[in-house]
């Protein structure tokens, strides 16, 4: 029994081992499998996984390339950049916006408004990487951010370039302004295949040059690798590809002269563009009421936004290219060159101007009650007779006149280097038919040529048409496309590129005719409608004065304009070059509701005229005469 009771050392040692065995094999199997892991990893594996990891440790950020400058044509400069610290905020790296925001206000001033203007941006620009909360920061809110940004998951401070406008106001519709790149920017960037050199960018050109010269004045991005710790932020930079800053780009303008014309228009709304005919280049170009491109820089807020976009004033148009105004007598020149080049009249033929013209049941009354008498070409710009001009559309009939206009450019842009140009109308019968849907509405009825023929009717330009009509009538035919850009300067190379001069036609006129039209045009400053404004004028210019309904009158109606809405008042125009000799200046003055043009629009142009040719500045700015006019159903001058 005791020997049936002793253990079989023997086997029990085999199945040990067999079991160590098997325990030994898995061990060596795993061991295997990891040094087949490793190698993987670690070789055949080692180049794409270092990549990887070169790529969490190392980022590839764009770097915005600073955008270049604006100047007038003496070198003044009318749009600059400057660096400025920012707050910003990465909305998809924020749990909850508004409580980040209101722990951030603890640190820094946050006032409601730059609240609302980061709602409207992140509306705005829903993929924006971030936001600035706040703009601008001083030393002392740089440093309280930085010591607590342990704080913060999702928010940073950003060393930005930002705009600057120093003249504020002046010239703002010519320089524009910028703004953030929206969605909709972007989806017009990648139509263009630009997008891949707006990375890291925030900005691009809104509005006026520096919208229409945005790649210009853009620059080309550059790219830096930066080694960024665990939480994303950069901690040394390991190279760089430096951004090319964009063109600097030179003006026509004399911001001098814009100043002295702006102020010149007081409180009052209106346009005013001054051309030099023999190359197009705009001198001055205004449209009143302007705006601050500043508010523009940091995104606007939405009050002042609601601000400007709901005045009554409108300042957000630009009337010297967008506005469209009937040309009131500023038409009779060409008019009346238009009667001389097709022989209905010569400069001696008289008409009986009785203050009135009798078409069919129609009666069309003269500004001056009782008429001008005797009227020959010369009066009839001089003293502006409306009659003369009823009879003459009616001899020459509306398609004369329209094929006539349109070789002077009325009812056609003119190409300036600006965005929203309108291109007006030039009434005919085709016009009418295109414009209207009845065939009522359709048909050209013989009266409505006889409005035409004073500026009135259906006639409507922009101030930049009329500027340039009258410079080609200064140069003798030669029309030049408007231009607002002189010369961009390469801010690498500083080369410059010169934009040239580009002669639109040339009109054909007979030199004998358009002596008789600039002969009577001096006529107007001297001894006509412009003679007051333009007393004791040290140099020689023709203009010619106009008055342009801005609602009709019903016949026999007289205007009273004390009794009139402001609003519904007309317009004042005049149009003037100098010297009469070798014109310098093409000068288009429009004052809206500014009623008779010599009494509002003329002072103006004087003002500018005086400081351009002798450099002499206004002591006080001039002031529209009393209101003491009243008007049939024809615009007065």
């Amino acid at each position: 029994m005791r020997f049936a009771e002793l253990k079989n050392y023997a086997g029990e040692l085999r199945d040990f081992q067999l079991r160590l065995g098997i325990v030994g094999l898995l061990v060596l199997a795993a061991f295997g499998l990891l040094l087949a892991r490793f190698v993987w990893l670690q070789v055949l594996q080692h180049d794409a996984y270092r990549a990887k990891a070169e790529e969490n440790r190392i980022a590839v950020v764009p770097v915005a390339p600073s955008r270049g400058l604006v100047l007038d044509r003496t070198g003044e400069v009318l749009a600059r950049n400057y660096l400025a610290y920012t707050l910003e905020i990465f909305p998809a790296q924020v749990r909850n916006l508004e409580s980040t925001i209101a722990q951030l206000a603890e640190f820094v001033d946050i006032q409601p408004r730059d609240r609302a203007r980061f709602r409207k941006l992140l509306q705005e620009t829903r993929n924006a990487e971030s936001l600035p909360i706040r703009t601008r920061l001083t030393d002392e809110e740089v440093a309280r951010i930085a010591a607590n940004r342990w704080r913060f998951t999702g928010v940073d401070i950003k060393a930005r370039l930002f705009r600057q406008y120093p003249y504020g106001e002046i010239a703002s519709h010519v320089i524009g302004y910028i703004g953030r790149i929206t969605t909709r920017d972007l989806e017009r960037l990648e139509e263009q295949e630009l997008d891949a050199n707006y990375r890291g960018s925030d900005y691009i050109g809104k509005a006026g040059i520096e919208a229409s010269y945005q790649q210009e004045l853009h620059g080309i991005t550059g790219l830096e690798r930066v080694e960024i710790d665990a939480a994303g932020r950069g901690i040394r930079a390991l190279s760089r590809v430096p951004a090319q800053a964009g063109n600097n780009i030179g003006l026509t303008l004399d911001i001098r002269l814009q100043e002295v014309a702006e102020r010149a228009f007081g409180e009052r709304r209106g346009a005013l563009v001054a051309i030099e005919p023999s190359t197009g280049g705009v001198l001055a170009f205004v449209s009143k009421p302007g705006y601050d491109p500043n508010l523009f820089v940091d995104g606007i807020d939405p009050q002042s936004w609601e601000a400007l976009n709901n005045s009554p004033d409108h300042p957000l148009n630009n009337r010297a290219i967008a506005g469209v105004y009937p040309p009131g007598s500023t038409f009779k020149p060409y008019m009346a060159l238009a009667a001389l080049e097709l022989g209905k009249r010569t400069a001696r033929t008289t008409i009986n101007d009785p203050g009135y013209f009798v078409f069919g049941d129609r009666r069309f009354r003269d500004s001056k009650p009782g008429g001008h008498g005797t009227v020959d070409m010369y009066k009839s710009i001089v003293m502006s007779s409306d009659v003369y001009y009823y009879m003459l559309a009616n001899d020459l009939g509306i398609d004369a006149i329209a094929g006539f206009m349109k070789r002077f450019g009325f009812g056609t842009r003119t190409g300036i280097d600006l965005e929203g140009e309108a291109a007006g109308v030039l009434p005919s019968p085709e016009w009418k038919q295109a414009r209207f849907s009845r065939p009522e509405q359709q048909k050209w009825y013989a009266g409505e040529t006889i409005s035409v023929g004073i500026g009135q009717g259906y006639n409507a330009y922009t101030p930049a048409q009329l500027a340039q009509a009258l410079a080609t009538l200064a140069n003798n035919g030669d029309m030049f496309r408007p231009r607002l850009v002189s010369h961009v300067d390469n801010a690498r190379t500083g080369e410059r590129r010169y934009v040239e001069p580009q002669l639109v036609r040339q009109v054909q006129l007979r030199p004998e005719h358009l002596a008789v039209v600039k002969h009577a045009m001096a006529g107007v400053n001297t001894e006509g409608t412009a003679a007051r404004a333009f007393a004791g004028a040290q140099y020689s210019s023709g203009g010619k004065t106009g008055t342009a309904q801005v609602v009709g009158m019903k016949q026999n109606e007289k205007y009273d304009e004390t009794k009139v809405a402001e609003h519904l008042r007309d317009h004042s125009l005049y149009i003037v070059f100098a010297p009469l000799e070798g014109p310098k200046i093409a000068l288009v003055v429009l004052v809206e509701n500014g009623g008779f043009g010599a009494r509002a629009a003329a002072p103006v142009a004087r003002t500018v005229l005086d400081y351009f040719l002798l450099g002499k500045l206004p002591a006080t700015p001039r002031k529209p005469a009393p209101v003491a006019e009243v008007r049939t159903d024809a615009a007065s001058d």
